[in-house]
């Protein structure tokens, strides 16, 4: 067999493999056309405004979620800061603590 006949005989597959999904195509078409295309057509908008509804549902929930990321980016940003301010203040604690003992004994030497 040549390369010629090969092809033309897988061709001739293909086509007959088309001609059978056209045949279950248009059966299929006819069922539709049996039980009503208008119905058809009156529940597809049908599930389409409710597929709208939802749409507008997600679209407010991430709406609500921005809002809720921006608060806690905030948040976030105000425990970075506090955190800044808490280390300060301890420093600032332990050199006073240290001032105040550094005194008491400067105290204590000069009253013996």
């Amino acid at each position: 067999m040549t390369f010629a006949v090969m092809t033309n005989l897988v061709t001739i597959l293909f086509c007959a493999a088309v001609l059978v999904q056209s045949m279950r195509m248009m059966r299929s078409l006819k069922v539709v056309r049996r039980e009503g295309l208008a119905e058809v057509a009156a529940v597809v908008d049908r599930v389409t405004g409710e597929a709208r509804m939802v749409l507008q549902e997600l679209k407010g929930a991430l709406a609500d979620c921005e809002a809720s990321v921006r608060q806690m980016a905030d948040g976030k940003a105000m425990v970075d800061e506090l955190t800044v301010m808490i280390g300060i203040a301890n420093a600032s604690a332990d050199h006073m603590t240290d001032a105040a003992n550094a005194a008491r004994r400067a105290r204590m030497e000069d009253i013996r």
